[in-house]
């Protein structure tokens, strides 16, 4: 399988508009669960509207900080976000950032927004990952082995089959999606869906993240990698605290 043109009708962005689509769904399942939650009115529309810009902003920052090494030539460049180049670790900063902000000034709950966000975020997280096959980024190790040459084990990208690692974790993802808005009633306690979002797409990605041939580099360090796995362990932590605690009442 061949990476194909980032372009629509050679105009349009198809990055851009699998963004677009993400939002769009995020939107109406996050007006849907915060009315069900007996939220005021509107919550889930101010969620995106505080959530989203940050998410973006934070996102494009995120990655060029760490790709600044390319950035500097041009710096203007920097802000062709549409362009690829969106690290979804930056957009989680962002959001938690943007919901964190409305929690305080509409005094609601922080974790029942994070619960309320968690699914949408790595649904769009699903979807997104396609946008990275139309770049033709977040790929893997060249797959040597012309018994693995195929779709979807490998794309064939920069002049060689390589893993194809934006569909294991779109996977990943979409399967994370489902779990958890099956799991949303279930959840006993506020935080309970946020903090499996991070232990899921944190063990998931930690995974991925190694055998991408792109990451993102601090030093020897893969940034993404490396804060996947604070993160796992971090929600970890709390969920076994929060059983224990439960199992003590």
């Amino acid at each position: 399988m061949l990476f194909m043109s980032n372009k629509l009708f050679g105009v349009i962005s198809i990055y851009g508009l699998l963004i677009a689509l993400a939002i769009l769904l995020g939107t109406v399942l996050c007006q849907r669960e915060a009315r069900r939650r007996g939220l005021p009115r509107d919550t889930g529309i101010d969620m995106i509207l505080w959530a989203v810009p940050p998410a973006v902003i934070c996102a494009r920052v995120y990655y060029v900080v760490f790709r600044w090494r390319y950035y500097a030539a041009d710096p203007l460049s920097a802000l062709y976000f549409w362009q690829g180049g969106l690290a979804i670790y930056g957009a989680v900063i962002g959001g938690f950032l943007g919901l964190l902000a409305l929690s305080r000034k509409n005094r609601l709950p922080l974790l029942t927004l994070l619960d309320i966000a968690a699914p949408l975020v790595i649904l769009g997280q699903a979807i997104g990952r396609w946008g990275n096959y139309f770049n033709g980024e977040a790929y893997g190790s060249p797959v040597l082995n012309p018994a693995w040459q195929f779709f979807p084990v490998a794309v064939f990208a920069d002049g060689a089959w390589r893993l194809a690692t934006f569909f294991y974790e779109s996977c990943w993802n979409a399967l994370g999606f489902v779990i958890l808005w099956l799991y949303r009633k279930k959840a006993g306690q506020p935080g309970d869906v946020f903090f499996r979002y991070l232990l899921w797409y944190g063990a998931g990605r930690t995974v991925i993240e190694g055998l991408r041939a792109d990451s993102l580099m601090l030093g020897p360090l893969r940034v993404s990698q490396a804060l996947s796995v604070v993160l796992c362990l971090f929600a970890l932590i709390v969920i076994l605290q929060r059983k224990k605690k439960a199992s003590h009442r």
